[in-house]
């Protein structure tokens, strides 16, 4: 295949630069400063807490152009409708590995229903000036799979292509069902984790406040408990069952982790306060319409 990622932030260049290494024909969309960097440097990589920086010299370009197979776009929510309008008029599937709570019909209206793939990047970490500090693999985040689905949820040829070819590239990646569900649910925890995280300057700052802590969980409740159907992945479920005790000091615990620290959550730019509040926007439209 040959393959554009759109988007040059951490997962942007940390998907690029791993199928670069396997042998891909892959080109990174970037733009500006980031462009100007990634021209001078490549995809520079370092595992968070290491002075190891490896560089990947993944090709750039500045702009969509045709002939890509596939399309992965790794934009914030909010960005989206700018990615939309300069696909429009280029062939290739896309797939989309982004917060995203407002389902397939609006990203197909405008670049055609049967390009629409949808996906979330499940890897971590934090931009250090240019160089992406990812956040190293442990036993829980290996076994996170990166889910990519049609939006009927049909397992296809095209599918099952991508997800071979991200598996021989290393990224740990399945085909999802319900990929739409598990989108809806993710947005349901990130929302009120995020915004929580935003206001208290941080996960080590919200974990040091317990009652922050409860009112996120609460309103992480609220949102799963106004979805018809059950969450997913079902884990998502003992947010609703467990007791809330017992949950705010298991979130306090992962709000102190690396895990928590090195993911992006400490990003308190304004880029983040506006794809949590397009997010927002999403949920209470789906649950409006519901």
């Amino acid at each position: 295949m040959k393959l554009l990622v759109y988007g040059a932030g951490v997962l942007g260049s940390l998907f690029s630069a791993r199928l670069h290494e396997a042998g891909h024909d892959v080109s990174l969309l970037a733009r500006g400063e980031r462009l100007a960097s990634l021209r001078r440097h490549g995809v520079q990589l370092a595992e968070a807490g290491s002075p190891d920086v490896g560089r990947v010299p993944v090709p750039v370009v500045e702009h969509p152009a045709g002939g890509y197979d596939l399309t992965a776009v790794f934009v914030r929510t909010h960005q989206v409708d700018a990615v939309l309008e300069s696909l429009a008029g280029l062939e290739g599937d896309v797939l989309f590995l982004l917060n995203w709570a407002a389902g397939a019909e609006p990203l197909g209206a405008v670049i055609g229903r049967e390009r629409v793939l949808l996906g979330f990047g499940t890897a971590g970490g934090t931009m250090e000036g240019d160089v992406v500090r990812y956040r190293a693999p442990n036993f829980i985040t290996r076994r996170v799979a990166t889910p990519i689905g049609e939006p009927d949820g049909r397992t296809t040829p095209r599918l099952e292509r991508i997800v071979r070819e991200f598996r021989a590239a290393g990224i740990n990646a399945k085909a999802e069902p319900k990929m739409d569900a598990w989108l809806k649910t993710h947005a349901a925890f990130e929302v009120p984790l995020g915004q929580a995280v935003h206001s208290a300057g941080g996960p080590v700052a919200l974990a040091d406040d317990p009652d922050a802590v409860r009112g996120m969980l609460r309103l992480m409740r609220q949102n799963l408990a106004g979805m018809p159907t059950p969450p997913v992945p079902g884990g998502f479920a003992a947010l609703r069952t467990l007791p809330e005790g017992l949950l705010v000091a298991t979130l306090r615990r992962f709000l102190r982790s690396p895990t928590a620290v090195h993911s992006g959550l400490s990003d308190a730019s304004p880029a983040t306060v506006a794809e949590l509040d397009r997010l927002a926007e999403q949920m209470r439209a789906y649950a409006r319409i519901r």
